[in-house]
């Protein structure tokens, strides 16, 4: 995960449309270990993994949807669709135990990519509190 730093200097580095590497991933542009895709959204292998199992979850459209605060009332499809994708991933990584979802929103939250997406963490024991 990006750290506090990164995160700050993301926030400001570019206008809250501005294209990112998920929209590079999504055209293929830059490479990714896929495990879910459906019409709406896009499943990959985090190339940072914070655990045995982090796949990131990310809407195939953006939409204005740079961060979780920043989310309308059209958004709402998408937003419920990304947490049944993560519980379906969830049940496909053999997380049964249990699993957490993050997500990171502006600078305080260590947001570091302006494009809404799900952390899905499993196969270790979480610890609370998280950060």
């Amino acid at each position: 995960m990006a750290s506090e730093k990164e995160a700050a200097l993301a926030a400001v580095a570019d206008p809250p449309d501005a294209p990112t590497i998920f929209d590079k991933i999504l055209k293929k542009e830059i490479p990714s270990t896929a495990v879910y895709e459906d019409d709406m959204v896009y499943a990959f292998r985090d190339i940072c993994p914070q655990a045995p199992t982090h796949i990131l979850i990310i809407p195939k459209v953006k939409d204005g949807l740079s961060q979780l605060s920043k989310a309308e009332e059209r958004h709402r499809e998408i937003l419920g669709h990304l947490m049944y994708t993560a519980k379906i991933i969830a049940k496909q990584e053999g997380l049964e135990d249990g699993f957490r979802l993050v997500i990171n929103d502006g600078p305080s939250g260590c947001q570091s990519v302006y494009h809404l997406h799900v952390h899905l963490l499993g196969g270790r024991q979480m610890n609370w509190p998280p950060g």
